[in-house]
């Protein structure tokens, strides 16, 4: 991840609702949320909504799929990943130990 895409993800992350909304389309899975669900489960306006997942989106954070009238939003996962990966591509001169840690988060590992 070139460090300009990685500066857009985080501004565009450093907003309550807009980090809220990631937060929940994270735990929901690829399968992703309605727009208006989202709405709902934060109580936000669905018009303000907008525009914070258009912010998520653009930063390429988001992803967003027409079904019939609804549009349902999910984690673009490999951003996210590619995210995490560029937080620690240089992570303590590479001495693995020290950022057991934030890999234990990834689960166990295949053999």
């Amino acid at each position: 991840m070139e460090q300009d895409t990685a500066i857009d993800a985080f501004s565009a992350l450093a907003h309550e609702t807009r980090l809220s909304a990631f937060r929940l389309l994270v735990k929901a899975g690829p399968e992703g949320v309605p727009a208006l669900e989202i709405a709902r489960r934060l109580d936000a306006k669905p018009s303000t909504l907008s525009g914070h997942l258009a912010i998520l989106k653009r930063a390429g954070l988001l992803t967003a799929t027409r079904h019939q009238r609804e549009i349902h939003y999910a984690a673009n996962l490999g951003a996210v990943n590619a995210l995490v990966m560029f937080l620690l591509a240089d992570c303590c001169g590479g001495d693995i130990a020290v950022c057991a840690d934030v890999i234990s988060l990834a689960g166990p590992t295949a053999p």
